[in-house]
């Protein structure tokens, strides 16, 4: 897989609802399926990943964000789980605890928070979030950075995960989440 295709068909800018630049195969509708939401900030990248798990658009998330004190440009984002962490739960999903060591595309869960490009900064670690999809018999990366071919990625030999978190519905809260609670979705989980 070389990143250039999706799906074994060429790619080319597509545009979905509540999505802004996300590139896309345009033969493919994707319904039902989650899509990828591309950060509008520099660093606003598990803002676009939990947008993309719930259906939202940026800016929504991005609100969502703001109101429990969670904004893109705060660096200790860069280095803490525990921001994505409450971002999930207030959308009625559950970060499972720990991070798991990345080992294979294979073990991962069907839904993953991806630790990549994670690197140490001044002695601090800090990573790029990216979502882990398997659901409707595909497998893909949902990646938000603005510069990127595609942002529905296939190109596994490229990406270099360190480790990753297990996403999951949480029953307390899944009432605030519709997508979550639609009989597609629950089938993937």
């Amino acid at each position: 897989m070389n990143g250039e295709t999706l799906f074994g068909k060429e790619t080319a800018t597509g545009k979905l609802p509540g999505t802004a630049n996300v590139r896309l195969n345009s033969e493919d509708t994707f319904v039902g399926m989650k899509n990828p939401v591309v950060q509008l900030e520099r660093t606003g990248c598990a803002i676009a990943c939990v947008a993309a798990i719930t259906g939202r658009s940026y800016p929504e998330m991005e609100s969502i964000a703001n109101t429990l004190g969670i904004f893109a440009h705060d660096q200790s984002l860069w280095s803490d789980t525990s921001y994505v962490r409450r971002l999930l739960d207030h959308v009625g999903l559950k970060a499972d605890p720990g991070e798991i060591p990345f080992s294979s595309w294979e073990d991962l869960h069907d839904l993953a928070l991806l630790s990549t490009k994670w690197h140490l900064d001044k002695g601090r670690p800090v990573w790029h979030w990216a979502v882990f999809v398997r659901e409707k018999g595909q497998t893909f990366v949902l990646d938000s950075q603005k510069g990127l071919r595609t942002n529905l990625r296939t190109d596994f030999g490229r990406m270099r995960p360190r480790w990753y978190i297990r996403v999951t519905e949480n029953d307390k809260n899944s009432s605030q989440n519709s997508f979550m609670n639609s009989p597609a979705t629950k089938r993937t989980l």
